[in-house]
């Protein structure tokens, strides 16, 4: 908690809602109860679902009572900010639930089997099979990456898959989203708001020098711990059903993603379009294939895990941010890994002044650094429940933090730091309101 409470200090004071605000030692309560929470996530990992949700329901009680919502005081404001953050609520459930059951079908469909065929035999099948999370993630929902990866290692692996080549995989999701204004909803908000594709994809320079560290670190820990065996399977075939079902899913996710969140984002922001896109394929492909129902059940408790944190999250009094500079957005990276990329990245489109490329690898890569600082973090620990430990993921995830460090300097020394004066004059930090994000999952 002392960590978080020093990243909260990186916001000036100006950054909160109002001076008048219940805090102790200059911290907003709001922060401490949300604080604690994200504490009791650590420690308890066994009662995560628990824990966030009595998070919830405190930090809820203490607005309701003792502040006031964006939308106004007592209940009718807490319903009001209900029902102005229930679209992305309601994406993030539906890809979370859809996306256990793609995951499932790419398990079954036998590609992780046949994989070991056309893989290296040594750590070098681990740091490539990272690689193709990174390349997937660019162009799909880093959800969709991280699960695809973990289906892919645990038939590789024979189940046996170490927690820092998890962390790789969720690191590798999160850095290939990172420089594509199609594979994060971090970026794809930039692109909405205006900012060139070119100017997110400088992000590579950065993640790509960030999945080498991951991927050679983590694939010597998965190798000293479970290596490829090579010759297995070697009669096994595709199940093109299967894999029918995962390219209809995934198309219908992008499709829908390209066309209602760029062409048509007033309507985004009242309908979860991905999510029913996402559903909607689902049911059509029932003929097809039969899908595992019986996996709903940890999905759906999973998915209510991260609604809860993102949920309060939202309803931070987080109101600007810092002056922007890449000491700054290095910042945010840290900050990202316990407060939701949304709502960072909206108020860093309304502040301006940013180089959005350091922005984009910042909060895109920044939540690899803890197992519920990103979406695809949470998915992945559904699948592999030995994840949902932050102790053991700092202690053998080590390589990510090490990675974000070393990514953000490289880009700094070989591209500079280049503002975008023209998109949106940056300011001094003071107060503004946080708009609606995108009707797309947290990151």
């Amino acid at each position: 908690m002392h960590r978080l409470l020093a990243l909260l200090c990186l916001l000036p004071a100006s950054a909160f809602a109002a001076d008048s605000l219940p805090s102790i030692g200059g911290i907003p309560v709001d922060f401490i109860l949300f604080a604690l929470t994200l504490l009791g996530v650590a420690l308890f990992h066994n009662a995560t679902l628990y824990v966030a949700l009595t998070g919830l329901v405190t930090i809820s009680l203490y607005k309701i009572i003792f502040t006031s919502f964006k939308t106004g005081v007592g209940l009718a404001g807490f319903f009001g900010h209900l029902g102005h953050e229930w679209v992305t609520v309601a994406n993030l459930f539906c890809l979370l639930t859809g996306f256990a059951l793609l995951a499932r079908h790419f398990e079954k469909s036998h590609v992780p089997v046949i994989l070991p065929k056309f893989l290296p035999d040594d750590w070098k099948g681990g740091f490539v099979l990272l690689v193709m999370v990174f390349v997937i993630s660019s162009f799909l929902d880093n959800i969709a990456a991280a699960l695809i990866g973990g289906a892919m290692a645990h038939q590789l692996f024979k189940a046996k898959v170490h927690i820092g080549y998890l962390a790789a995989i969720v690191a590798a999701s999160n850095a290939g989203g990172s420089g594509s204004v199609v594979g994060d909803t971090t970026t794809t908000m930039m692109w909405i708001d205006g900012i060139s594709p070119v100017a997110v994809f400088d992000a590579y320079v950065a993640a790509g020098t960030a999945l080498l560290i991951i991927g050679y670190f983590g694939a010597k820990q998965q190798h000293a711990y479970s290596p490829i065996i090579k010759n297995s399977h070697q009669h096994t075939h595709i199940d093109w059903g299967r894999i029918f079902i995962v390219g209809t899913m995934l198309v219908f996710a992008v499709a829908t993603n390209i066309t209602i969140n760029v062409k048509f984002p007033e309507l985004a922001e009242h309908f979860p379009f991905i999510g029913v896109a996402v559903w909607l394929a689902i049911i059509l492909t029932i003929p097809v294939r039969r899908h595992d129902w019986e996996l709903l059940p940890d999905a759906i408790r999973g998915s209510v895990f991260l609604l809860a944190l993102v949920l309060c999250a939202s309803m931070m009094p987080v109101e600007a941010l810092p002056p922007a500079s890449w000491q700054s957005a290095f910042a945010l990276g840290f900050v990202s890994a316990v407060f939701d990329n949304i709502p960072l990245t909206a108020l860093a489109l309304r502040q301006g002044g940013f180089d959005w490329g350091f922005l984009a690898y910042a909060v895109g890569f920044g939540g690899s650094m803890l197992w519920f600082g990103s979406s695809a973090g949470v998915a992945l620990s559904n699948m592999f429940p030995e994840a949902k430990s932050a102790a053991q993921w700092l202690r053998h995830g080590w390589h990510v933090a090490l990675a974000y460090v070393v990514g953000f300097f490289v880009m700094l020394t070989v591209l500079g730091w280049h503002p975008d004066e023209g998109h949106k004059k940056p300011v001094a930090a003071v107060a503004v309101e946080l708009p609606a994000p995108p009707a797309m999952p947290a990151r």
